[in-house]
């Protein structure tokens, strides 16, 4: 299947619209469409691992790990993701100084990113419950 030759722009708004996330990727299938030659453009997935050490903050008697958190960047988020998903036996639970939006832009709140995730969570002060679980 070879896609269509693109129109030229030099704007981002206009090469999203043509399906490339910049006008300088816009530009190579250019290129390369003037070279003759066939091209997917993002079609194929790559999985990849890397290989990290997680350091917890708090480690209670009971095996339950508190992460405290002020901010809670998209960095830690990741990290704790792929943390989870690789050690699911982990019971790690977040200690938030508020409950601070993700972002500037975005509505959702730490507590909610946890709820969706699966994660246990308390603000400032931790719960009796966690400690003599």
């Amino acid at each position: 299947m070879r896609p269509r030759r693109p129109k030229h722009s030099k704007t981002r708004r206009d090469a999203v619209k043509q399906g490339f996330r910049s006008g300088f990727e816009q530009d190579v299938a250019g290129q390369l469409l003037s070279a003759d030659c066939d091209f997917e453009y993002e079609t194929l997935r790559v999985k990849y691992t890397v290989d990290r050490s997680y350091k917890p903050d708090f480690i209670l008697p009971n095996g339950v790990i508190l992460e405290v958190k002020g901010r809670f960047t998209g960095a830690d988020r990741s990290k704790h993701l792929s943390v989870k998903a690789q050690n699911p036996e982990l019971d790690i639970r977040f200690v938030f100084m508020r409950d601070n939006t993700l972002g500037p832009s975005s509505k959702t709140r730490y507590s909610e990113w946890c709820d969706k995730h699966g994660f246990q969570y308390c603000f400032v002060n931790i719960p009796g419950e966690w400690i003599n679980e």
